[in-house]
């Protein structure tokens, strides 16, 4: 037997993760690059742990996402895109987030809402990340290599290809931020 449950997030309830995400971020400004995707990590291990929700499940596999484009060579994401990511997978650099882990089925409740959030802000990112994965990997079929061999990284066909994507990644996140006439727009991460 399963239980469907909707949740609808008001704007005072956004706010709350907004709120969250402000006071991880500067609760762990301190920490470097490294320190921040591998306490990502090591929210990615605990949860293997334990019995987690599907729900929760397939958000956890997003987050694996954005902390393999952060270090994947081979995209070299650029370092105005790195900090977006960064600044996002700061919340789960925080121990003290919003439901303790430890809290039987719902302890990754607040990370896989944080994770939705963060995949809708960084939805022209991860979109562009997949597809050069996908590129890459299609490229290492056709030479018969392993994806992650420098073999498969011919130069100008990655990339082109690479800086193709990332352009493609900034136009869609600008155009769907100025005046598409949609409602939301992106609130966790303010720069500069």
């Amino acid at each position: 037997m399963s239980l469907t449950i909707t949740i609808e997030l008001g704007d005072a309830d956004l706010q709350h993760f907004i709120d969250g995400m402000k006071k991880a971020q500067e609760e762990t400004k301190h920490l470097s690059a490294q320190q921040v995707t591998d306490a990502a990590r090591k929210l990615l291990a605990d949860s293997a742990n334990v019995q987690v929700p599907h729900f929760i499940a397939e958000r956890l596999a997003k987050l694996d996402a954005m902390i393999a484009m952060v270090h994947d060579a081979g995209w070299a994401l650029p370092d105005e895109d790195k900090v977006r990511v960064l600044s996002a997978l700061t919340y789960f650099a925080d121990p003290k987030d919003v439901i303790p882990d430890t809290v039987p089925v719902l302890g990754f409740l607040d990370d896989a809402i944080m994770i939705e959030l963060c995949v809708r802000e960084l939805k022209h990112e991860l979109d562009a990340y997949d597809d050069f994965c996908d590129f890459r990997n299609a490229e290492a079929g056709r030479l018969g290599v392993d994806p992650a061999s420098h073999e498969v990284q011919r130069a100008q066909w990655l990339e082109g290809r690479r800086e193709e994507l990332q352009d493609r990644m900034r136009r869609r996140r600008r155009d769907s931020y100025s005046g598409s006439g949609g409602s939301w727009k992106p609130a966790l991460f303010k720069f500069g």
